[in-house]
């Protein structure tokens, strides 16, 4: 269902009429077998039968209701660091000497939103609006699915990504900040006249939760539309942060926490240390910054380079803004989906949740008939799948054991994430600067 091509972006030559006998051999057969298929994925009443049931089974699984899964603590996030956060931030300040806080202060926000639902405890209710986060964006998803006549296809891909990845996105803030960098994607896509103002400001507030979502900028259009969505999120995010900054001190202190982050054992960077480990090699895991790190020889160098390659990212991303044509309504959400990828694999640190962003992103890119993205779509899919494996199922035989299916598992992840990025950006190249280039060829 997700698997159409993109090719409205060229401007390819009118096929022969051998050509087009050609096409309606080929075409027909699959259309017959897609037909049934194409009736069950647009059907949306099934659609929502299928995340319904999928929630009775993950929301109580997260909350430790289940009766399968059984009783017990929550998820460590959640009981410990989550809850451990909560009272120093509704005490009016940022945690300060603690090395897991490397989150903007705009993060305080989804972190203190718990104490304000009553008769739960922070953990519940922690979960309860992680569950809620999920509702509205599937909501989200199919209501701009069947206002505008389109596939069903994106709130598809979000039912079952999220169900792939288990109970780990409702144990994390990042299903709110994935939410709000989609609803701003969203909005931009509305013909309002306020839509790239709010489309700014919803960028930024998603910025100062986490930073990624700054990235989605990098695909507005040339002109006005960048002035005004970049103007918006300048004025909107100095006045969620000045705000925060001005009411709870240490509000930057995540700054020092980023900059000193080493290579975690499941980015990208990791991937040698992993075979050195079983190869004599001297170095160690650590639990550190807030996360388990490679520590010992080589580790800097890596350190290095995973930041010149970030660099170097950035340094693409503002060449393919100079040459392309950025005016077609599928280039900035499939742009904010390359830039994400690109950043997610130059990273020191691959956490399972940034797995989370790249559904979300690519849910959203399905949104349009002429996305360029569809076969990095099946990528991020396929990619959820071992993320699962890789955590919580086989993450202590990786850290731990340094197990062979463990190692196995976590390169087949990286790999697939490696490919998503380096496809991404070629087919979002092709679609604005190739085909912007080839246009301006074409005769008069």
């Amino acid at each position: 269902m997700l698997d159409r091509a993109a090719a409205r972006t060229a401007a390819p030559a009118e096929p022969s009429t051998g050509s087009r006998a050609t096409l309606v051999r080929v075409r027909e057969p699959l259309a017959r077998v897609r037909g049934p298929l194409a009736r069950v994925r647009d059907a949306w009443p099934v659609l929502v039968t299928v995340w319904v049931l999928s929630r009775l089974w993950l929301v109580p699984a997260a909350l430790r209701i289940n009766p399968i899964v059984g009783g017990g603590p929550l998820d460590p996030s959640v009981s410990k660091v989550y809850t451990g956060w909560y009272p120093i931030l509704s005490g009016g300040a940022f945690p300060l000497h603690d090395v897991s806080w490397q989150y903007p202060p705009g993060a305080a926000l989804p972190l203190l939103a718990p104490g304000l639902i009553p008769g739960l405890d922070y953990g519940h209710a922690f979960v309860t609006l992680a569950a809620l986060c999920d509702a509205v964006i599937f909501g989200m998803l199919l209501y701009v699915a069947r206002r505008r006549g389109r596939s069903l296809a994106a709130p598809w891909l979000w039912t079952v990504g999220l169900a792939v990845l288990s109970t780990m996105p409702l144990n994390r803030f990042d299903l709110h900040v994935t939410g709000v960098a989609m609803a701003a994607l969203l909005v931009a896509g509305s013909r309002r006249a306020w839509a790239t103002r709010a489309f700014g400001a919803l960028t930024a507030l998603g910025a100062t939760i986490k930073v990624w979502p700054a990235l989605l900028l990098a695909g507005t259009a040339r002109g006005r539309h960048t002035r005004a969505a970049w103007t918006a999120a300048a004025l909107a995010g100095a006045v969620v942060v000045g705000t925060l900054a001005l009411a709870m001190p240490n509000a930057f202190s995540f700054l020092v926490g980023q900059s000193s982050r080493g290579i975690q054992i499941e980015s990208v960077g990791s991937l040698p240390f992993h075979l050195a480990r079983h190869m004599g090699w001297s170095g160690t895991w650590a639990a550190k910054d807030g996360s388990h790190e490679f520590v010992g020889p080589g580790v800097e160098a890596v350190n290095v380079t995973m930041k010149v390659l970030t660099v170097l990212a950035f340094a693409w991303l503002l060449w393919w803004r100079h040459r392309s044509d950025r005016t077609a309504p599928w280039a900035l959400p499939d742009a904010a989906l390359t830039a994400t990828l690109l950043f997610v694999v130059t990273s020191r640190v691959i956490s399972p949740q940034y797995v989370v962003w790249l559904l979300g992103l690519a849910a959203v890119c399905l949104l349009r008939g002429d996305t360029t993205q569809r076969p990095v779509v099946w990528l991020v899919l396929a990619a959820c799948v071992f993320t699962t494996l890789d955590f919580p199922l086989l993450y202590r035989g990786l850290r731990d054991h340094a197990s062979w299916l463990s190692i196995g598992n976590l390169y087949v992840r990286n790999l697939l994430l490696l490919t998503a990025a380096a496809l991404s950006a070629r087919r979002l190249w092709r679609g604005t600067v190739t085909a912007r280039r080839d246009e301006t060829l074409l005769p008069a």
